[in-house]
């Protein structure tokens, strides 16, 4: 499958190696969720080691270790789409964190919606009955 049908398409393409693949990276990493603290939509599932989580609470800007990459992404630092934090929290087994933040771009997403924005969060399509996926609007 194609990138563009893999982040636009209707085809249910989950995958389920994904956290071999974090595994294998050669970084200690969490979970890291970052979700819109005025909406409470979820934005952003990601991972992030004691560097991105200094750095988040240094900069006051969402960080993640990036997997594909191997390191630190300061989300928005190249798209302008910064995610601002307003509190940190970690899950009773201190083993995820979840970034309450306020988005100060166009959107949190590298995709983009019909018109041209980034979309709000990456949770951009629902799942049908049948398994394939529908977009949410625009």
């Amino acid at each position: 499958m194609n990138h563009h049908e893999l982040e636009e398409g209707e085809t249910l393409a989950l995958d389920f190696t994904k956290l071999g693949k974090v595994a294998s990276c050669g970084e200690d990493l969490i979970p890291a969720v970052a979700q819109d603290v005025d909406t409470g939509e979820v934005l952003i599932v990601g991972y992030a080691n004691e560097l991105a989580l200094n750095t988040a609470r240094s900069e006051k800007m969402a960080t993640f270790w990036s997997t594909s990459r191997n390191e630190l992404w300061i989300k928005g630092k190249t798209s302008g789409d910064f995610l601002e934090i307003q509190e940190i929290r970690v899950n009773c087994e201190q083993n995820s964190i979840l970034y309450l933040v306020r988005p100060k771009g166009r959107g949190a997403c590298h995709t983009k919606d019909s018109t041209g924005k980034a979309r709000s969060g990456c949770y951009y399509r629902v799942m049908r009955e049948d398994g394939s996926l529908k977009k949410l609007l625009p």
